[in-house]
């Protein structure tokens, strides 16, 4: 007679949980609109303001920057183990509505609008990783999916602007206002965080307020399986935020050459990080049954492939775009995955700190790949520039194997390492 498993109770997901999960990630998806939503206009800024190479460079990174600044300064403070999760998730993106609306309404230069957009990334630290805690407080066996439906979400929220800047002249190679995005971008941050005070609320398994500790950074960085899966999403890191600020405008490169249509080749930079979207959501299902790490590994050995690769379809226009589109699909469907392997391996009490912390890391590193692809795409060309990012994933593929050997690896996703 065959003996089937026993239910455990964290098998069953708590009453409300996909609801409350679904409307957390409508509520990030709306707020995150604010992250490339200058990115996505520089065209019609290099128009207006003239700007230099490291000033459109400048426009993403400052974001980075101050995201990365923010985030240090909650995970040295404990915050999103010692605050209401939803008023500081709902509060930083009202802000950053605020500091994004500013650069339109006041009119700004680029010096303005480059530390308006510093000023956006540093409050958007309490929108993304408290909102991964906020979640680990509704899903346990569920934990990789929950995430995963998260930064899907995030994914797509960042690619909007992309959509903005495409569909109001669909069918026109003209560009609309960048006043409008922006201001449309910051409506749609303020409308997540009525979503997230209005019906958002954490989980049953909410850990209770924990002390402040400055010692809890020190002992994240040094407990081996929480170091190994941060390595990990370093090597993601290395290729993802540079693969988002660039392939739109490597595909604008593209289409332009071949005289084809600019508002196409718009909508193939969002379709290329849109797509991720649904990596996100796919990734995380299969990791909580067949491991976080085999799940990673796949998905960077893909992404470095696409990284490899790409460049070789230049000259053909629409065939890129569709790699793009894998290559989209791949290299941020691991990203949650990281994200819910250190939720499981860190302190309980002090999951929000592990998590601030480890983005803050990865998107500091992501000022050195966004920073040098502009002066290579000039020495080399946009065909050859990509298979620097290929570096990352390796290195990440590494890591994962490494975690994957420890026996505190069995504490992720129920055993599936």
């Amino acid at each position: 007679m065959t003996v089937g498993r026993v239910k455990d109770s964290n098998d069953v997901p708590p009453p409300g949980m996909w609801r409350q999960l679904g409307l957390l990630a409508l509520a990030e998806l709306l707020a995150m609109a604010l992250w490339f939503s200058a990115s996505a206009v520089i065209p019609q800024l290099n128009a207006e303001w003239f700007l230099s190479g490291s000033q459109q460079a400048w426009l993403t990174m400052s974001v980075q920057l101050g995201f990365v600044c923010g985030a240090l300064l909650l995970a040295i403070l404990n915050l999103a183990d010692r605050w209401p999760l939803t008023p500081l998730i709902a509060g930083s993106a009202i802000v950053g509505a605020i500091a994004n609306a500013a650069i339109p309404a006041l009119d700004a230069g680029p010096a303005l609008a480059i530390f308006l957009r510093f000023v956006t990334g540093f409050v958007l630290a309490g929108v993304y990783p408290p909102g991964m805690k906020l979640v680990a407080t509704w899903a346990r066996r569920n934990r990789g999916l929950g995430i995963g439906l998260l930064v899907g979400a995030l994914t797509v929220g960042s690619a909007l602007p992309h959509l903005l800047n495409a569909i109001p002249l669909l069918g026109n190679d003209g560009m609309p206002p960048w006043r409008s995005v922006l201001y449309t971008a910051s409506a749609s941050a303020v409308l997540g965080a009525a979503i997230l005070l209005l019906l958002v609320r954490p989980g049953p398994y909410l850990s209770q307020s924990a002390p402040f500790d400055w010692r809890c950074v020190p002992r994240l960085l040094g407990n081996r399986p929480v170091r190994l899966a941060n390595f990990g999403y370093l090597g993601h890191m290395w290729e993802l935020y540079a693969m988002w600020t660039w392939t739109p405008l490597f595909l604008i490169s593209a289409y332009s050459r071949h005289g084809l249509s600019l508002t196409e080749a718009r909508l193939a930079g969002f379709a290329a990080l849109a797509a991720g979207g649904l990596g996100c959501v796919v990734a995380g299902a299969l990791a909580d049954r067949l491991g976080r790490t085999r799940v990673t590994i796949w998905s960077m050995a893909i992404s470095g492939g696409c990284a490899l690769t790409v460049g070789f379809f230049y000259q053909e226009p629409r065939l890129l775009a569709a790699l793009c589109a894998v290559w989209g699909f791949a290299v941020v469907a691991d990203s949650a995955q990281f994200s819910a392997a250190v939720s499981e391996l860190a302190d309980p009490r002090y999951v929000g700190t592990a998590l601030t912390l480890q983005t803050s890391l990865g998107f500091l590193l992501t000022l050195v790949t966004i920073q040098i692809i502009p002066p290579l795409a000039l020495e080399v060309g946009w065909e050859n520039v990509f298979p620097i990012l290929a570096l990352g994933p390796a290195f990440g593929i590494w890591a994962m194997w490494k975690l994957r050997d420890l026996p505190e690896a069995a504490a992720m996703a129920g055993g599936n390492r």
